[in-house]
């Protein structure tokens, strides 16, 4: 086991109706909160009315940022980044998924440091060294940027995604109603499931690892995310089932499955890619590669795969590697079950010989980082990844 350290200080507020407490938490954290939002789903379902409610008695004065883009984009970004300063805002609140949460952390990180451009904070060309406190009222289980270091922004104008990863980024609080995933559309949800499992997985399939406990963990949160994922997604209306894959998508991000030996997000990677080019759903940008990847990389880590397999699948075979082979496959049939997609035809695109050679540039970063800790992946690598995965 590697040495780690494990930081998670987000107070979560978990159940129903617990949008009506938004107040009382945020007070800890500031008086002036901008809230952003997504496409307005939240004013026709009432939730921005209650938290709004919550925070005029709480003693929160507030402003509304609406918009916030399926995959958040920099120029968005740096509008709410305008609105916090002429508000004076000195705390964000997220009201969504992972695109409003990862917004309102933007916005955060651009309005505390003002006198620096968004991009070069985010990139690292500047140093990020403060930042406001953001908040979250979750509407769907998928990102886990409620309990996460992380966040991903898409500079439209450059065609680039981008992640940060920051202890700014950490949530002082986050606001979790189960219920509020009913309304939800059946993609969506299982777009969310697919996500939540990969949140999982960059931190499982770590060669040369042992960690039985953080194995546990990652492998029991597995199992509960497909028993209870194909469950909501077939009936959004079951609550427990819900809260299940709730809890599983904020404990999937926020560190503590990679314990003792850290992560590989190569397919996130891949599938950043993707959602620059083709403006796609996240979790199905990363369903659609990961069987190809799996596929190329399994025999760098066959016991690890066919451990997988065993402890997650139930796959009865004492043969490692057709175990590994047998948990691929299994895997891509529960994404299935659900209708996502496991190539790029089923994403709804086929990239020409030149589109899938860009498509490694940019998920190697013009070829100046390797991919995955199984094996190191470079351009090409990644380009026959995305040329098997065109189904």
């Amino acid at each position: 086991m590697d040495n780690f350290k494990f930081y998670a200080p987000t107070e979560v507020v978990f159940g129903k109706d617990v949008e009506k407490q938004t107040g009382e938490t945020a007070k800890k954290y500031g008086k002036k909160a901008l809230l952003v939002y997504g496409k307005g789903s939240i004013v026709k379902s009432g939730l921005l009315e209650r938290v709004e409610k919550s925070l005029k008695e709480a003693g929160v004065d507030y402003q509304e940022f609406g918009g916030a883009k399926p995959n958040p984009t920099l120029a968005h970004a740096k509008e709410g980044i305008v609105k916090a300063l002429d508000f004076g805002a000195d705390m964000i609140i997220g009201i969504g998924g992972g695109s409003a949460i990862d917004t309102a952390k933007a916005i955060a990180h651009g309005a505390a440091n003002a006198e620096n451009d968004l991009w070069d904070l985010w990139t690292r060309k500047v140093p990020l060294n403060k930042s406001l406190p953001v908040g979250a009222v979750l509407t769907i289980a998928a990102a886990g940027s409620e309990m996460s270091d992380s966040a991903v922004l898409t500079n439209e104008e450059l065609g680039k995604k981008a992640g940060i990863n920051t202890d700014f980024n950490r949530c002082r609080f986050a606001i979790v109603n189960p219920a509020l995933g009913s309304t939800l559309p059946k993609n969506q949800l299982a777009a969310g499931v697919t996500d939540i499992m990969m949140h999982t997985m960059e931190r499982y399939f770590i060669p040369d690892s042992h960690c039985d406990m953080t194995d546990e963990i990652a492998e029991g949160l597995l199992r509960t995310v497909i028993k209870n994922g194909k469950t909501v997604v077939d009936n959004p209306s079951d609550y427990d089932a819900m809260c299940e894959v709730f809890w599983a998508s904020s404990l999937s991000h926020n560190n503590l499955t990679e314990c003792g030996r850290g992560k590989d997000f190569s397919v996130h990677k891949l599938g950043h890619a993707l959602s620059a080019k083709y403006d796609v759903t996240h979790g199905a940008s990363l369903s659609a590669v990961w069987g190809s990847w799996a596929r190329e990389l399994y025999k760098g880590a066959v016991s690890r795969f066919a451990r997988y397999a065993r402890k997650v699948w139930e796959i009865n075979e004492e043969d490692d590697e057709k175990a590994a082979l047998l948990g691929i496959e299994k895997t891509e049939q529960f994404f299935k079950s659900i209708d996502m997609p496991v190539n790029l035809k089923d994403l709804g695109i086929e990239p020409s010989e030149d589109e899938l050679e860009v498509l490694a540039l940019d998920a190697t970063m013009q070829g100046t980082v390797k991919l995955s800790r199984i094996r190191p992946l470079e351009t090409a690598d990644v380009k026959k990844i995305y040329k098997a995965a065109l189904g």
